[in-house]
């Protein structure tokens, strides 16, 4: 059985439809590559998992229960944790501060062991531990938002264009900690324009134009592909009336 399952999936801002029967599916322990130009509805795929915006239609199943109508705490308390596009960190409270509201998901007070977990992955966040996270770099505040949600303990972490506006060195730092962070047990569904870096990583991969899923295959199939090369990987615009499942 899949951790997460998505059938049918519809989601629309007013008249506008952004997701239009999307099915895709996340294993227990994968790391799951969702790609696409942008307005293609990646982020709003992650968001309707998390329940804002609500599906229009369509069924989300996470470990064998129907999330589709749950409130979006209801949904982080099943261990679900979103990392969103732009980090949404609170400026003025410090490093340590935005980590302890990271651990209110699951109602329970931050163990030590939570902060020790994401100090090991990023050491800089420890010798930063009591500075406003307004004045990090942009790297260390995304490395924030990965913490932050990491202190939730999730079976799924939801990453949201972790790689975007950072330096080159940064962005590898940040893919390296997300295979590591997979690698300790936690199941990743990934939302990137980077593809390379993306389809590297990841186990599966999808391809998301304008709300429909139109390739999907492994992640070393999808970033060898001729057609997702020259779409995502050689300054392409995307895969318009493409569909295909590789091997």
């Amino acid at each position: 059985m899949s951790l997460l399952s998505i059938a049918g999936l519809r989601a629309a801002y007013g008249p506008i439809e952004a997701l239009s029967g999307v099915d895709l599916t996340v294993e227990q322990g994968e790391i799951v590559a969702l790609i696409g130009a942008n307005g293609a509805g990646k982020s709003t795929l992650l968001m309707t998992v998390c329940g804002n915006p609500r599906a229009a239609a369509g069924r989300i199943v996470f470990d064998g229960r129907d999330i589709t109508r749950l409130a979006t705490h209801e949904i982080a308390r099943l261990g679900i944790a979103q990392v969103p596009e732009g980090r949404r960190i609170f400026p003025r409270m410090t490093v340590l501060e935005n980590l302890m509201l990271g651990a209110t998901a699951r109602d329970a007070a931050p163990a030590e062991t939570d902060y020790t977990t994401v100090f090991d992955l990023f050491p800089i966040l420890a010798e930063r531990r009591g500075q406003r996270a307004g004045t990090l770099s942009g790297g260390e505040q995304q490395m924030l938002a990965i913490g932050r949600a990491l202190m939730s303990r999730p079976r799924l972490l939801l990453l949201d264009e972790p790689s975007l506006g950072l330096a080159p060195l940064i962005v590898r730092r940040i893919f390296a900690a997300i295979g590591e962070i997979n690698g300790r047990g936690t199941t990743v569904l990934l939302v990137e324009q980077n593809a390379h870096h993306a389809l590297k990583l990841a186990h599966r991969g999808y391809v998301l134009t304008t709300g429909r899923i139109v390739m999907t295959g492994s992640g070393a199939d999808l970033l060898a592909n001729r057609e997702v090369r020259a779409a995502y990987l050689e300054g392409g615009h995307g895969l318009e009336g493409a569909t295909a499942s590789l091997p």
